[in-house]
């Protein structure tokens, strides 16, 4: 069975909505639930960073199981739903180390539109229908991991009850949804916790103050993970970092998936991250390009400290987010930038983006598909970008 029906389904829902109806989706999670089992389940709400800390969460966790399954005859399955997706739909539901199948993902939008009925399944949005079909999907699972899509109390992945929320480094984006404070933004994204919930170190005090306001609030036991001036290795990360090229933004996001995996007492060899492929996530596509899909300042800082040498930015922005900014925060190890074109109804114009970069002062011209060996690359600005940048390659 193919997944056309799915991709036909999906395709014609639209991707963005000036309004949504948050009672929509727990409604629907209502009629679903009784049908299903839910595994253990990790909530990752955040602004960075959620997309790797999910992922090694869920790729530990799996491979404790596999080793659990050799030796004690357990299978021990894990579910990791996350979004956006770079080429593929399946790439969004990922379980027991693969993205899942075409026929899996079939065979779920089965179920899940027969449960719900034509009406509902219609009227739900494009997030919310995926996310119940993760639901589906991870319903023999011991652990699911669950990545906000945006915010956190309102998103659909909160429908469902969670033994502990991550919440990843929270900084200022999505502003017409979220608030434009970032005492506003935390608050959105925080109170989306339950009875457990890890905060990792936070580049605003103010998300301290806003979590531990919040976990008092609801009665939450809340781990705060300190800021430290010096780089903290508790773990012992710091060689299988180096082997794997990693910046200091992922040793923390690692920490954190440790810390908890810690937490729920699920058992884990810290050598499977020797192991694990963070795709899209300063990820070294060849020796001299490295892709990334963070898009917005906070991404911009932590992916500018991590390199060690000035590279040509291949690069393009989403309109609703701070460009310029992201720009002038790259800057110092930017040789120029080249402009790559990007397939989205959100995209800037070229021409506010040769404006921010006139602005900031640095040179640029447009991606013409030619990379030079003696010159490094950081292909940077969102998902679509770096999907038009491997499209382009691929052809």
């Amino acid at each position: 069975m193919s997944s056309e029906q799915l991709k036909k389904f999906l395709n014609s829902k639209p991707l963005y909505y000036k309004e949504i109806d948050h009672e929509r989706v727990h409604i629907a999670y209502g009629m679903l639930k009784p049908y299903i089992r839910r595994p253990k389940t990790v909530h990752i709400v955040g602004t960075n960073g959620k997309g790797s800390t999910g992922r090694m969460i869920a790729y530990l966790a799996y491979r404790q199981g596999v080793r659990s399954e050799e030796s004690e005859g357990r299978n021990y399955s894990v579910g990791h739903y996350s979004s956006p997706h770079i080429l593929k739909f399946n790439e969004r539901i990922w379980i027991d180390g693969h993205d899942a199948s075409d026929e899996v993902l079939e065979e779920a939008h089965q179920r899940l539109f027969g449960f719900l009925g034509k009406e509902m399944s219609d009227a739900l949005s494009y997030f919310e229908y995926t996310t119940l079909l993760a639901f589906v999907v991870f319903e023999n699972c011991g652990l699911m991991v669950l990545e906000a899509g945006l915010g956190g109390e309102f998103d659909a992945t909160n429908v469902c009850d969670k033994e502990l929320t991550v919440i990843t480094p929270i900084g200022i984006d999505h502003q017409a949804f979220l608030g434009n404070t970032i005492e506003q933004i935390a608050a959105t994204k925080i109170r989306s916790i339950q009875t457990q919930a890890l905060l990792a170190p936070q580049p605003y005090e103010k998300v301290v103050e806003v979590a531990k306001e919040i976990a008092r609030d609801v009665g939450a036991d809340l781990c705060v993970c300190p800021k430290v001036n010096t780089r903290v290795d508790p773990y012992g990360l710091e060689k299988i970092a180096e082997a794997k090229g990693w910046g200091d933004y992922l040793v923390d996001n690692a920490t954190i998936a440790l810390k908890s995996l810690d937490i729920l007492n699920i058992q884990y060899d810290i050598n499977d991250l020797k192991s694990l492929e963070l795709f899209g996530r300063f990820y070294a596509l060849t020796p001299n390009i490295r892709i990334d899909v963070g898009h917005n300042p906070l991404a911009a800082f932590a992916i500018e400290k991590a390199l060690d040498e000035k590279v040509v930015l291949v690069y393009n922005s989403l309109d609703d987010k701070d460009y310029e900014e992201v720009l002038r925060i790259l800057k110092p190890k930017v040789k120029r930038v080249e402009i790559i074109k990007i397939d989205s109804q959100r995209a800037t114009t070229l021409e506010e983006i040769e404006k921010a970069l006139q602005t900031v002062g640095l040179e640029y011209s447009y991606f013409k598909n030619e990379i030079k060996e003696d010159e490094n690359y950081l292909v940077f600005g969102s998902f679509y970008v770096v999907e038009a940048f491997l499209k382009q390659r691929n052809t």
